[in-house]
C-alpha cells in the first residue's frame, strides 16, 4: 500500500473547483475507498515566508494536504489523471503497512 499525498495552495483551482475538491473527486471516481484534506494552521514553503492562520491571512496562502491509502495501481492511475489535465503538483509516495487492531 501507499501514502500518497499532495501540498498544495488553498487557492489553486482547477475545473472551477478547489483543487483539493477535484482532487478527492477524481480519487472517488477512480475507486479510491477514501481520501482527506488537512489545512495547515502555520507554514512556511520554497520562498522561506512564515504563513499564519490568522485574521489577516485571507489570501488563500496557507498550505493543504490532500491523501489517500492506495494500491500501486490506484496510485498509478491517479498520478496518470494529474498528468492528463496538465497538472502538476507536488507530492509524496510512501510505502505503508495498514491494518486494524
Amino acid at each position: 500500500m501507499n501514502l500518497l499525498s499532495f501540498y498544495i495552495s488553498e487557492k489553486q483551482h482547477h475545473a472551477g473547483m478547489p483543487m483539493y475538491e477535484w482532487l478527492l473527486e477524481e480519487a472517488r471516481s477512480l475507486g479510491v475507498h477514501g481520501g482527506s484534506a488537512f489545512r495547515a494552521i502555520a507554514g512556511f514553503g520554497r520562498h522561506g515566508r512564515m504563513h499564519e492562520e490568522t485574521f489577516f491571512e485571507l489570501a488563500g496562502e496557507l498550505a493543504v494536504k490532500v491523501e489517500f491509502i492506495v494500491d500501486d495501481t490506484l496510485a498509478e492511475q491517479l498520478l496518470e489523471k494529474i498528468r492528463s489535465h496538465g497538472l502538476k503538483l507536488f507530492h509524496v509516495r510512501q510505502r505503508v503497512q495498514t491494518g486494524g487492531i
